[in-house]
């Protein structure tokens, strides 16, 4: 009994010596909750502790440092983890260094601080980034127009855009559901706030808003969006001083020829794209490739993750990471992009080259980051106005999802990335 009682202690005893680290894997047989994993990762962070992301690793796993309060963490959470050794850890970092692995090791220092740009009134499941941060349990602040217009962006690390409209068209749903309560309600609350913030139209204060943005990435921070967020903001940008409204969006005509006047030059991704004059039409422009696409069956609609260079590429190997390298498509008012209609300077990180089309881009904006994502819900292949939440619990290892986290952590590398 004693002897058994020594070996039992004993056997403690080295885990305590031995297991310097913990490894949260990441590839689909070794991982039962990837969305959490990134929220203890986030968590550790919290704790003024350093990470290790294993690019490329099991599917992009995570090396922690290894501690009981982290240990019980990830099982609160139903995170898989595994304790490593002292010698296991510098074997599989001595691995990774290889200059024959396409695998790197990249330090996170210091969790990003979150703002989601939404309207007030909006429900956390109206948005696919904001339910799967708040089931990550990674937390962020939702900012809108005042905000942003008050300088208030200086304070984040990290922007997503919700599905806004930046042209000032209230979302182009003037053709189906002008007179809906909903429509009618929001359009009503936009004006209000625009005259508020000192605009006689809502197109001009979006723009302003558009503006802002932009300079907060120029000046350093990363800006995500997905869905309509995306082109209509190249839009806003690109329609910087031209009317491109309708009547029965601003009340007087839009300015004569307005095509002709866009400026590419001012967009973040987007070039020779051509706007959509229907008002009654669900589309803002060519850039969208929803409706060069109906004939795409939901059973074969999946796009590929590009495959980069983690050592000399480790900025687009970061967002890439996945334990998969096909992801099950998604739609949304703008599901994918036209590839010639993209900037030559902008990475293609996620494409589906049968029906010629880009779903996930990223691109660098001065001293900042952007990241263009198409659809609206990869979890709800096509979302309609009044469908009910994805319930995360069901899809916890979801692989589109993952991308959105991809993009979360990546400000934790931030100065490392810089200097490469």
């Amino acid at each position: 009994m004693g002897r058994l009682l020594f070996s039992f202690f004993f056997f403690f005893f080295s885990l305590h010596v031995f297991a310097s680290t913990i490894l949260i894997p990441m590839d689909a047989e070794g991982q039962k909750n990837h969305l959490k994993a990134y929220g203890i990762t986030y968590w550790v962070l919290t704790k003024q502790q350093k990470v290790q992301w294993l690019l490329n690793y099991r599917g992009g796993s995570f090396l922690l440092p290894n501690g009981e309060s982290i240990r019980r963490e990830c099982q609160i959470r139903g995170v898989s983890f595994e304790i490593l050794s002292d010698a296991q850890t510098q074997a599989i970092l001595e691995s990774i260094s290889s200059p024959s692995q396409n695998q790197e090791a990249v330090v996170l220092e210091k969790p990003p601080k979150i703002a989601v740009y939404s309207p007030k009134g909006n429900q956390p499941w109206d948005d696919a980034v904001t339910m799967v941060l708040t089931y990550a349990e990674i937390p962020y602040v939702t900012i809108y127009d005042e905000e942003v217009l008050d300088n208030k962006l200086a304070l984040y690390d990290w922007l997503h855009l919700h599905h806004e409209d930046f042209t000032g068209q209230y979302g182009k749903f003037y053709g189906a559901y002008r007179a809906a309560p909903w429509y009618i309600e929001g359009k009503r609350s936009a004006e209000e706030l625009a005259q508020k913030l000192g605009y006689s139209k809502v197109s001009e204060e979006k723009r302003a808003v558009a503006l802002k943005i932009r300079n907060y990435v120029i000046g350093g921070g990363f800006m995500f969006a997905m869905c309509s967020a995306t082109d209509s903001y190249d839009i806003a940008l690109a329609a910087d001083g031209v009317d491109i409204c309708e009547p029965m969006f601003d009340g007087d005509p839009s300015d004569p020829n307005y095509q002709s006047r866009l400026d590419y030059d001012k967009t973040f991704a987007f070039t020779n794209f051509v706007l959509e004059r229907n008002p009654a039409r669900y589309e803002f422009s060519s850039i969208d490739m929803t409706n060069k696409r109906r004939n795409v069956p939901k059973e074969s609609d999946y796009f590929s993750l590009m495959d980069f260079s983690a050592k000399w590429d480790p900025v687009p190997t970061m967002l890439c990471q996945n334990h998969t390298s096909l992801v099950k498509g998604f739609m949304g008012q703008t599901t994918s992009f036209t590839r010639n209609e993209i900037k030559p300077t902008v990475m293609v990180l996620g494409e589906n080259k049968i029906n010629g089309e880009a779903r996930y881009i990223h691109g660098i904006k001065g001293k900042g980051f952007f990241t263009f994502y198409g659809g609206h819900d990869p979890e709800d292949y096509q979302h309609r106005v009044g469908d009910p939440k994805t319930e995360l619990e069901l899809h916890p290892t979801s692989p589109g999802y993952r991308l959105i986290l991809n993009n979360v952590l990546f400000p934790a590398a931030q100065k490392k990335k810089q200097k490469t």
